[in-house]
């Protein structure tokens, strides 16, 4: 039975030459395999893959199309945020059947949707991640994962139930009506690109919204710029420090972050 795949872009556009890429290894190694860039991946709006409206439109009617398995998407970038909303309200019987995997700013949709019951929301690679290092090995496990072939998870998955975010998508995301309930489940966040003073103010603001969780992990904080003078604690102290103040457990180490290794984690139980 063919898997049918569409890839979006609801932040920004992705390369044709990246899309291409994904297209060719899909072609040679996944012949029972649909998989289609929406036209809308390919625009560009300022910084974003056409204008909201377009975005939006492409979102919800790919959401509600029978002929559509899965929603993968295809690049990060700021953006969802503006359409989540709208799309939520307009998503039909259809969409909840479908799963909607991606992580960075597409975790705003992904809380969304898990927050309404919509499908099956899923942390994973997005398939711009084939231009990572090692990044077709990441491409090739969400597609083994979509078309329903067993595929290794996140290892320190447990009974619980689980999400992952980027912290940065998490912090804007906490406070909304986007929100879901994180109540008992053991929260995964990962960053990239960000002061340590940064991420230190992310945990202040996130663990203020996360009681009743049953605990955090700490994924990859990579890239981080060098400041003028040293933070004087690493990510994994300034997580610990949030989690004592906020009476959270700390539960240790996460494989998820930017970059080929992140790993996939379904959101709730598994």
């Amino acid at each position: 039975m063919t898997t049918c795949i569409t890839c979006l872009c609801p932040g920004k556009p992705i390369l044709r030459e990246r899309a291409d890429a994904v297209l060719a290894l899909v072609a040679t190694e996944f012949p029972k395999v649909e998989l289609t860039f929406h036209q809308q991946c390919f625009l560009e709006h300022g910084h974003f893959a056409g204008d909201d409206a377009t975005r939006l439109d492409a979102l919800v009617t790919t959401a509600n199309d029978p002929e559509v398995d899965a929603v993968w998407f295809a690049m990060g970038g700021y953006g969802s945020n503006r359409i989540a909303a709208d799309a939520i309200a307009a998503m039909g019987d259809t969409a909840r059947g479908k799963t909607y995997l991606g992580y960075s700013d597409a975790g705003t949709l992904l809380g969304a949707l898990y927050r309404n019951q919509i499908g099956k929301p899923v942390h994973g690679p997005l398939a711009g991640d084939i231009k990572r290092e090692d990044g077709d090995d990441a491409v090739r496990r969400v597609l083994r994962y979509l078309s329903g072939q067993e595929v290794a998870l996140e290892a320190g998955l447990d009974d619980r139930p689980t999400v992952a975010f980027n912290l940065m998508t998490l912090a804007m995301l906490v406070g909304t009506d986007m929100m879901p309930d994180l109540t008992d489940h053991v929260v995964l966040v990962e960053e990239v690109a960000e002061h340590l003073y940064a991420v230190d103010r992310l945990f202040f603001h996130v663990t203020a919204h996360l009681e009743g969780v049953a605990g955090l992990r700490l994924g990859r904080v990579s890239a981080v710029p060098e400041n003028d003078r040293p933070f004087g604690m690493d990510e994994e102290q300034i997580a610990r420090f949030w989690c004592d103040k906020t009476d959270i457990p700390y539960l240790g180490r996460a494989d998820i972050g930017h970059d080929a290794q992140n790993a996939i984690v379904p959101f709730g139980s598994r």
